[in-house]
């Protein structure tokens, strides 16, 4: 109930406060991207319940002579770069977190395919609601390995209070302002999960 509560309220003062960046955000997306500015896509939340994520988009649309998208690599600007290295394409997770589907701290939300290859271990993490960030997060991001990365969220499931959660915000923070660990080692974010 704590944690339901500090999420609401620092999620609703942010987006209140943060609210003039977001409209610069929108207006400068907009003109690099076009509309929409936002990309939304299914992921699984608590319980592997679908709910739809939403981000500032960080890529164009473009597409082969086949109408097959281009690989991200192609499709990502120096302004989606930035986006990214900066995390403010999340800022409008937010609003995911005002409505009660993500949490501001918890395991990441991945993607609906991953579902089917998760092993018994793997499938504690969504015990919780996800998370804007986590303990993963705040310990490699994207520059970890997968068995890693479900290490560091199982752990945290085992070990969550509010004070861990407080931690993680505050070195997050600081994350953010170093930039660290945005990409996987030759990849622009994280290579897809395949399974054990």
């Amino acid at each position: 109930m704590i944690k339901r509560i500090f999420d609401f309220l620092v999620s609703f003062l942010a987006l209140l406060v943060l609210s003039p960046v977001l409209l610069i955000l929108s207006v400068l997306v907009a003109l690099n991207f076009g509309w929409p500015v936002f990309f939304t896509q299914i992921r699984p939340g608590y319980k592997g319940r679908p709910f739809k994520i939403v981000k500032f988009r960080t890529m164009t649309n473009e597409k082969d002579e086949h109408g097959e998208l281009l690989s991200e690599e192609s499709r990502i600007t120096a302004f989606g770069s930035w986006l990214r290295s900066t995390s403010l394409d999340e800022l409008p997770e937010l609003v995911n977190v005002l409505k009660g589907e993500m949490s501001l701290v918890g395991p990441r939300p991945l993607l609906m395919e991953y579902l089917p290859l998760y092993n018994e271990f793997q499938k504690r993490r969504m015990d919780l609601k996800p998370g804007i960030t986590g303990w993963a997060q705040v310990n490699g991001r994207n520059a970890i390995a997968w068995p890693e990365k479900f290490k560091m969220d199982i752990w945290y499931i085992d070990n969550q209070s509010f004070l861990l959660d407080l931690k993680i915000i505050f070195l997050t923070l600081r994350k953010v302002i170093s930039r660290e660990g945005i990409s996987h080692e030759n990849e622009v974010s994280m290579p897809k999960f395949k399974g054990n």
